[in-house]
């Protein structure tokens, strides 16, 4: 039995046609560069600071950075940081002579006291009061607003220059407590009040001067103060 081979009647199927070329992308507009002013005016931007004032706020003594930090945190958390610029803890470096060898430190101006740029409200007089370790802004009372720093006040305190102070060694004290004196070097110069502390070991003394209407104990060197 013979076998016929068998072909297919449907007509062979020709290649596929290549593909077109893909049209080249078209070429981006150019996009006018900002000009230098422009961009060095977002680069500079910052927020206006016109409508907030400096002020005065007593603290527990020590704790000033904490206390510092505690209400910078609160003001991100309630988003108040339009009412809100900076806060100061006014320092200066003194050098001192221990054991012969000369040390530098910071010391604090004002213990017990924070200077705060602040837009003074509701809010921002609530998250003061309600932090720990706050008193109270000075000069504020039952329905009084504190009085803003001056612009003096401000210069001496957070914009003056930071004081070095002379090499200081520890000797027997030329004061007593209740001894009345003059402030002759830094930035409470000319300024008059009573020691209540001797510190030998320091080289130093604490005087109570009257800053801002209150008592303050500040730490100075012998050779800032002479007797009044």
């Amino acid at each position: 039995m013979t076998t016929e081979n068998v072909t297919s009647d449907q007509p062979e199927q020709s290649a596929a046609p290549p593909a077109e070329a893909a049209a080249p992308p078209a070429e981006a507009e150019p996009v006018a560069p900002e000009s230098e002013g422009e961009a060095v005016a977002t680069a500079t931007a910052e927020p206006d600071k016109s409508h907030l004032n400096w002020y005065v706020v007593k603290v527990q003594s020590g704790r000033e950075e904490s206390i510092k930090d505690s209400i910078e945190r609160r003001v991100k958390i309630e988003a108040l940081q339009e009412c809100f610029g900076q806060i100061v803890i006014p320092t200066e470096k003194v050098s001192e002579m221990r054991k012969n060898k000369r040390y530098i430190r910071e010391r604090k101006l004002l213990p017990g006291y924070l200077m705060v740029q602040v837009e003074f409200n509701e809010h921002m007089l609530y998250l003061f009061r309600e932090t720990s370790g706050v008193g109270d802004f000075v000069g504020a009372g039952l329905n009084k607003k504190p009085i803003p720093m001056s612009e003096n006040e401000v210069k001496k305190w957070i914009g003056g220059p930071k004081v070095e102070g002379a090499p200081v060694e520890a000797k027997a004290s030329p004061y007593s407590e209740g001894d009345k004196v003059k402030v002759k070097d830094g930035m409470f110069s000319g300024m008059e009040g009573v020691v209540k502390t001797v510190l030998e070991a320091k080289g130093a003394v604490i005087v109570e001067l009257t800053i801002f209407g209150r008592p303050v104990p500040v730490e100075l060197e012998y050779w800032q103060v002479d007797f009044a």
